[in-house]
């Protein structure tokens, strides 16, 4: 779901951002802009820096350098009144073990106005979960959706999630996909973090991509995926005379068998593969690592 219904505003702009922890750094001088109503993609790979990006962004972390606005409000200054405003999912939860489900859910919303405590049993239902288990009995996963829950239920203008859906299985995942398309459609702003490159394509118009806590650059998804290299794998029906199409990159040979890295529109690269009588072919994507690489260095 890739959301067009935008304002023209901004719920969240970042400018300059950095953190530091000692001598190392955290993040370096970080800037972007979310749209009101957009759907934005956060991604990089696991060590990037997106998890301090987006702690020092809501004030968790002290920054060392610059500015984030989230609503018109300095998230480092005036945090207090961003909380009721935003929902924050972590990447990780660490919870009140002794608590169950529904007690943890209630004391939070407490710290809210006018929830709708109705809700805790709509979600908890939607996403399977026995709210009488204690925190401590709850597997990652349960322990996930209860943090899915908590940051939906005091109705955010803002959500913020840090790789959401690590521990949830593909039924649920699909399940939390469709709540956030709900959610935006009600006007909610979504900053949505991952490593996986195809949750970011599914849910987001544009992305931030950040490495070695740099943003090396927002895009439009459509354009990354073009500048997206893939694996080839093809194995000829026959020793073949080939010219390899334009994008192709790091050939390797062994009698039928051709192997090489492409980076272009994959419609071209269809087309070379339709042109030759082929035993089998294999597309891949490589690692995330490997595309910001590729994409990078070119």
């Amino acid at each position: 779901m890739k959301t067009e219904n935008i304002d023209g505003s901004n719920a969240i702009v970042v400018h300059d951002l950095s953190k530091n922890y000692g001598k190392d750094i955290g993040i370096k001088n970080v800037s972007f802009e979310v749209k009101t109503g957009e759907i934005f993609g956060f991604i990089g790979p696991n060590g990037a820096g997106k998890s301090t990006a987006i702690r020092t962004i809501l004030g968790l972390l002290q920054a060392n350098g610059g500015s984030a606005e989230i609503l018109g409000l300095d998230a480092l200054t005036q945090g207090d009144q961003l909380r009721q405003q935003i929902g924050y999912l972590p990447s990780e939860v660490h919870y009140y073990n002794e608590m169950n489900s529904r007690e943890l859910l209630e004391y939070s919303a407490g710290f809210y106005e006018n929830v709708n405590l109705s809700l805790i049993d709509e979600l908890a239902d939607y996403y399977d979960l026995d709210l009488k288990k204690k925190i401590a009995d709850l597997s990652f996963g349960n322990k996930k959706k209860c943090a899915i829950i908590q940051s939906v239920l005091h109705e955010p203008s803002v959500l913020i999630l840090d790789e959401p859906t690590s521990g949830l299985d593909p039924l649920m995942q699909n399940r939390f996909f469709d709540m956030l398309e709900k959610e935006n459609k009600k006007g909610v702003t979504i900053f949505f973090s991952s490593h996986i490159l195809s949750e970011i394509q599914r849910m987001c118009s544009r992305a931030a991509v950040i490495r070695n806590g740099e943003i090396v650059a927002v895009e439009n998804i459509q354009t990354l995926l073009e500048k997206q290299m893939k694996k080839v794998r093809v194995v000829f029906a026959r020793e073949t005379n080939y010219n390899l199409p334009a994008g192709a990159q790091h050939e390797k040979s062994n009698g039928n068998k051709l192997s090489f890295e492409y980076v272009g529109k994959v419609n071209t690269l269809l087309s070379w593969l339709a042109s030759h009588e082929l035993h089998d072919a294999v597309l891949e994507e490589p690692d995330l690592e490997s595309i910001f690489m590729n994409y990078y260095e070119r």
